[in-house]
């Protein structure tokens, strides 16, 4: 364990009018600069909260070389960093991604002691569970006597059971162990005192907002946690409307089962005949690259079809900038970053009415189609995606309205404007506040 000094407190932005600066500590396992999921979340909630409290940052050693790189080009005042790891002899057996979960749950509970110390040495007002956003995991950091905010946390979404039929036999296999694994983890009775614990719950859908409930929660609130930083929201809004044909369906992201992949194809397939030349573009590997493939080709579109692989994500963009639509069929996402970022560059986004696209995406910004079962959820797909390359006019109405809402909605700082609400200063309702759930947050200090 190590602990990286804050910078000068002379340059930290002041706490709201009439609010004090509070002293949090952050528990955020994954937090890396200028990477996606999990890693960037960290890092983007910790920014936040540093722009108004002093922040104690407990994190892994491993991202240590990442976030002081970043500090030295843009610090962060007022924020310390308590660096953390396992001894090498508890943790030889992780490997990558293998045996990862394990390896997090028994560092969350050696987190809770390496932060003893400024926990002795500061009265903190608030403690912030970030990273890992798993509903289904405990932070220990709930039994720490200090005010408890947890989350962003998912992971409640399932895919429809219809579904299940159409994802193959590993993709059935890591559906019902992700099933059992959820009802074992709801089991623990760390994570029913983290939930019991909290006084404020922070839920990216409502499907998680249910479990958590289930579980105890005293108070729960859905916030979306995908968000861009201002100045992408305005490099993207410079992205120029596409013209020309063929009318282009682009979709991203890994080439597993719960993206539904499999039915963006047999939409595109069933649309298709009254489209004239039009191509689909998927961007992103994966494991279900062969099988998509050879389904490409039995729905008679394979020379319609490009599978682009995976890209920077420079080049990603330049993807959805040089499309009509993006289409994202996914079955269960928590985030779904990418639809941001395809309403900030001012494409459409058809999606279906789950998790975290259902969230973001309105009737305004794109078309949401039901998922109750396969047939009609490609029947659906299918009608949106000829009524939007129908229509030039709809598009660009669709457009506009998604570049506004996130601006109004989905910038990064938002989020920061969010915490004075999550952490009850009194009086607190910024513009964020109670946007995604109807209760105020119980206040938290004071």
């Amino acid at each position: 364990m190590s602990e990286h000094p804050a910078p000068p407190r002379a340059t930290s932005a002041p706490a709201p009018a009439g609010e004090r600066r509070l002293r949090v500590l952050v528990s955020a396992y994954a937090c890396e600069p200028g990477r996606g999921s999990e890693s960037g979340i960290g890092w983007d909630w910790v920014r936040q909260v540093a722009r108004f409290h002093d922040v104690w940052v407990v994190t892994r050693s491993s991202n240590r070389e990442a976030i002081e790189g970043a500090l030295a080009a843009a610090p962060l005042p007022g924020v310390r960093w308590i660096y953390f790891d396992l001894p090498r002899r508890a943790r030889f057996w992780k490997r990558g991604t293998r045996g990862a979960r394990l390896y997090y749950y028994l560092w969350q509970v050696g987190a809770y002691f390496a932060a003893a110390r400024a926990r002795r040495d500061v009265r903190f007002d608030v403690a912030h569970h970030v990273t890992w956003g798993n509903y289904w995991s405990p932070s220990l950091f709930a039994l720490s006597a200090i005010p408890f905010v947890w989350g962003p946390v998912g992971g409640g979404e399932s895919a429809p059971r219809p579904f299940y039929a159409s994802f193959g036999l590993r993709g059935r296999a890591y559906e019902h162990a992700r099933d059992l694994a959820r009802a074992l983890g709801e089991w623990d009775p760390l994570l029913r005192a983290t939930c019991r614990g909290a006084r404020v719950s922070v839920a990216t859908t409502p499907d998680t907002a249910r479990r958590l409930v289930r579980l105890g929660a005293r108070r729960v609130e859905v916030v979306p946690h995908a968000a861009l930083p201002a100045d992408e929201i305005a490099a993207l809004a410079g992205v120029p409307p596409r013209e020309g044909a063929p009318f282009r369906l682009v979709s991203v992201g890994r080439l597993l089962h719960w993206k539904g992949f499999h039915l963006g194809l047999a939409a595109f397939a069933r649309a298709a005949p009254g489209l004239g030349d039009a191509e689909y573009w998927i961007v992103g590997g994966g494991p279900q690259l062969g099988r998509l493939t050879r389904l490409a080709r039995s729905l008679g579109v394979g020379d319609r079809v490009r599978f682009l692989g995976a890209l920077p994500r420079r080049e990603v963009l330049a993807a959805v900038a040089a499309s009509d639509v993006l289409l994202h069929p996914s079955l269960h996402d928590s985030g779904g970053y990418v639809c941001l970022e395809a309403m900030a560059a001012g494409r459409p986004v058809i999606c279906l009415d789950l998790g975290g696209p259902g969230l973001m995406v309105t009737d305004d910004t794109g078309v949401k189609v039901a998922a109750r079962d396969p047939e009609q959820a490609v029947r659906d797909l299918a009608a949106a995606i000829t009524r939007l390359a129908g229509s030039a006019e709809l598009r660009a109405r669709l457009a506009a309205r998604g570049r506004e809402r996130v601006r109004a909605e989905f910038d990064w700082d938002r989020r920061g404007d969010l915490l004075a609400h999550l952490y009850g200063a009194p009086g607190a309702s910024g513009p964020a506040a109670g946007r995604w759930a109807a209760a105020p947050a119980p206040a938290l200090s004071g």
